[in-house]
């Protein structure tokens, strides 16, 4: 919300006024829309940047001051966020005009990054004008728009502080930066054809192209011939190749190598009919729509329409697809030229941070593109796209990056003193927190190669150096395999671990609640709990910093402990022994992994939810083993019919109180192969959906509960989280869903600081 001006009396004659702005004011033309403001009001004075603020002295006629502040926050940039920090009087200067000053140092810097901004309509009418100097220059841009996280080296946002330091400015585009009046006025990452960032083409054979035309044409002509291309963007390298070839597709996901996992698809986007090509292929609903249009330009998960022209090779057994619009200029000209979609999938080795550097992706991925369309503006950090999907009837964060990270929030505190949350293992995602302002990084990944250590350990540094705050202490996960939590015990600094539910129940707390407990539901794959065991369908009722286990999940022992996660048919055969029921689907030499199970031998003890969807979608036959964190719950969604009656699952107090749900009762039916896949998928969501309702009942019977959260990877699947959603709030529950911070593991780190802060305040 942006900050309401302070009154200035108009009483005649004339006032100064010294005014310092925080919040998004730099990277988004702030400094040029206040010299346009004050020299179109007659008056005088000048603005700088200072490391991460704007400071001003304007001075003039009082009624053309009042009108300044009015103006100042009423048209400020669509992209600006200012926050009026102080407004006092001022002495007047002897000046007679308004300047724009060389930048500063601060003494007590509020740093507030600027994400990169999709290419702007101005731009884009530039890009596609034959008379225009910039006619189809891959980077052209403007205040409003172009690269800004991965471009900025250090603050303040200055040309000689960011990966454009190197690119001179030629007469033009010097011409049309100290020009007050034009649109490129101060925008510093300014260039044009003769001055800026080139592409070159490298194909298998031949010479390296580098004229921008001609390395465009041969990239298009690649992709016509079914190659798969890397291209280097904003962020980092995309794969890819044409989304409606099959035998493309094939040598893709076995040259990645990725056999299943979804592929996110770029659409054209023409001047005046921008989701022509892309609602052709999904059926876009209102808020669908307008994600992928807003300023972060993500990745939208949306229902693939029955008709669509696109090969079943891009999602497998999936009915939703991941689709974006081309949102750099480069991104616009190759959708252009190409004229149909494109796979656009991440530059990288599967889980790994999206590569960056030229050399590095032909080393790393020469085994799976053909050529690659690179350029010569270094990216000064990864960043992937960001993902959503609609859920409960809201866009929900899935994994941030660009053009939403840096995620700066306001805490519901102030610290005392700064902290560094390091999240989890997997979908890895850190925080830098200081007073009352939260930072989370962009996607990392999972934390398990060295190439994401080495980007994790990167992106600590990055975010203390960027906002000039070091962190005097390290929140992390309570599991000691993480390898965040073995960087954080190996660390000087002292470190607190928080256990990896209550961040995620942190994260989901309800406003709603105020000051009396809620109830939330965190179900995910497997978390390490208090008690020693695997979490995963936990209940817990309470507030950050004090949670207490109030309802779960019939645990069961886990064959293969970790390995379960990749193969769901270990959780299926899990069930059936707890129950001493038979399964005919069981693997062949399944016997030796009962016997040690009946020992306990490698058998954790788990609640998770995620497990219990990996049996389901092995004893209905649509997953046995993933070749992708989540396969077989997305495949299992996928299947779901719309609607079916619940089972009503047992619930009970055991002997410390918690209130236990249990599964057994789908068990006959989820064997059941008289029954479709889709019906006794749809009886398995109803029927967990209705369990937690029953949880939220007596939570409510015993504690006056009507605040109710829900995280955890699990709800993200949508059949489940929208009927519980409904039936929450058709029951008089207030239900709640994190949006801005992903309800998955990438908010773990959040959840860490917010629990972190709890405490301290206790």
């Amino acid at each position: 919300m942006r900050q309401q001006a302070p009154h200035v009396q108009d009483s005649g004659g004339t006032a100064a006024l010294y005014l310092v702005l925080e919040g998004r004011v730099q990277g988004v033309g702030f400094r040029p829309f206040v010299h346009r403001l004050a020299t179109g009001l007659a008056l005088t004075g000048w603005v700088r940047n200072r490391t991460g603020t704007v400071e001003l002295h304007v001075q003039g006629a009082r009624s053309a001051l009042q009108t300044f502040m009015r103006r100042l926050f009423q048209e400020a940039p669509p992209l600006a966020r200012p926050v009026l920090a102080s407004c006092v009087p001022a002495a007047p200067l002897a000046i007679a005009t308004f300047s724009i000053r060389a930048s500063a140092a601060g003494d007590n810097p509020r740093i507030c990054i600027p994400p990169d901004l999709y290419t702007c309509d101005a731009c884009l009418t530039e890009l596609f004008d034959p008379a225009d100097r910039r006619y189809r220059y891959p980077f052209i841009n403007c205040t409003q728009c172009g690269p800004r996280f991965t471009l900025i080296r250090d603050m303040p946002y200055d040309r000689p502080a960011t990966t454009m330091a190197g690119f001179g400015m030629c007469t033009a585009c010097a011409a049309e930066y100290q020009d007050p009046a034009d649109r490129r006025f101060h925008a510093e990452p300014v260039a044009c054809p003769a001055c800026g960032p080139r592409l070159v083409f490298k194909g298998a054979t031949g010479p390296a192209v580098s004229d921008n035309a001609a390395a465009l044409a041969a990239a298009v002509a690649a992709l016509r011939r079914g190659e798969i291309l890397a291209v280097k963007g904003i962020g980092g390298y995309h794969l890819m190749c044409d989304a409606g070839n099959a035998a493309a597709l094939r040598q893709l996901r076995a040259t990645k190598p990725r056999p299943h996992k979804p592929l996110a698809v770029m659409f054209p986007a023409p001047a005046g009919a921008p989701l022509q090509h892309v609602s052709a292929a999904v059926r876009l609903a209102d808020d669908e729509a307008e994600l992928l249009r807003s300023a972060q330009r993500p990745l939208v998960i949306a229902r693939r329409r029955p008709d669509a022209a696109l090969p079943d090779l891009i999602a497998p057994g999936l009915a939703e697809i991941g689709v974006m619009l081309p949102y750099s200029p480069l991104h616009h000209l190759l959708l252009n030229d190409f004229g149909a979609a494109l796979v656009a999938t991440s530059a990288n080795i599967s889980g790994e941070p999206v590569l960056t550097d030229n050399a590095a992706v032909e080393d790393r991925l020469g085994h799976v593109a053909s050529a690659f369309l690179h350029h010569d503006r270094p990216i000064a950090r990864p960043a992937d796209d960001p993902v959503y999907r609609v859920i409960a009837g809201r866009p929900r964060l899935l994994r941030p990056g660009r053009g939403c990270a840096p995620l700066e929030l306001a805490l519901p505190f102030t610290l005392a003193h700064p902290v560094l949350a390091v999240g989890g293992h997997m979908k890895n995602t850190i925080a830098l927190a200081w007073e009352d302002h939260i930072v989370i990084s962009p996607h990392i990944g999972d934390l398990d190669n060295a190439r994401s250590l080495t980007v994790f350990e990167q992106t600590v540094a990055d975010l203390q150096a960027l906002y000039r705050v070091e962190a005097a202490h390290i929140v992390c996960d309570a599991h000691a395999g993480y390898a965040s939590t073995r960087w954080a015990a190996r660390q000087a600094r002292p470190h607190t671990r928080i256990h990896h539910h209550h961040a995620h129940a942190a994260t989901a707390c309800p406003a709603a609640a105020g000051d009396d407990p809620a109830l939330v539901f965190t179900w995910d794959g497997v978390g390490l709990g208090p008690d020693g065991s695997l979490w995963g369908g936990e209940a817990l009722l309470g507030h950050p910093g004090h949670w207490r286990r109030f309802a779960s999940l019939r645990p069961f022992r886990l064959p293969g402990g970790e390995r379960a996660g990749r193969e769901p048919w270990r959780s299926a055969a899990a069930l059936c022994w707890e129950c001493d029921r038979e399964w005919p689907g069981l693997p062949a030499g399944a016997d030796l992994l009962h016997a040690a199970w009946q020992q306990g031998s490698n058998a954790p003890q788990t609640s998770a939810a995620g497990r219990l969807f990996d049996a389901a979608a092995a004893l209905t036959g649509v997953c046995m083993t993933a070749s992708f964190e989540g396969q077989g719950p997305m495949l299992l969604e996928a299947v779901c019919s719309d609607t079916a009656e619940p089972l009503e699952l047992p619930l009970a107090a055991d002997a410390q109180g918690t209130w236990i749900t249990d599964w057994a009762p789908l068990l006959p039916v989820l064997l059941d192969t008289g029954r479709t896949a889709a019906a006794r998928a749809a009886i398995f969501h109803a029927s967990l959906g209705a369990a937690i309702i029953r949880q939220a009942r007596q939570a409510r019977l015993q504690h006056g509960v009507r605040a109710i959260g829900l995280c955890g990877g699990v709800f993200q699947n949508r059949v489940l989280a929208d009927q519980v959603w409904r039936q929450l709030a058709a029951d008089g529950f207030a239900p709640a869903m994190p949006d801005t911070v992903p309800l998955n593991d990438a908010g773990l780190c959040f959840g860490q600081v917010i629990e972190y802060g709890a405490t301290l305040a206790d």
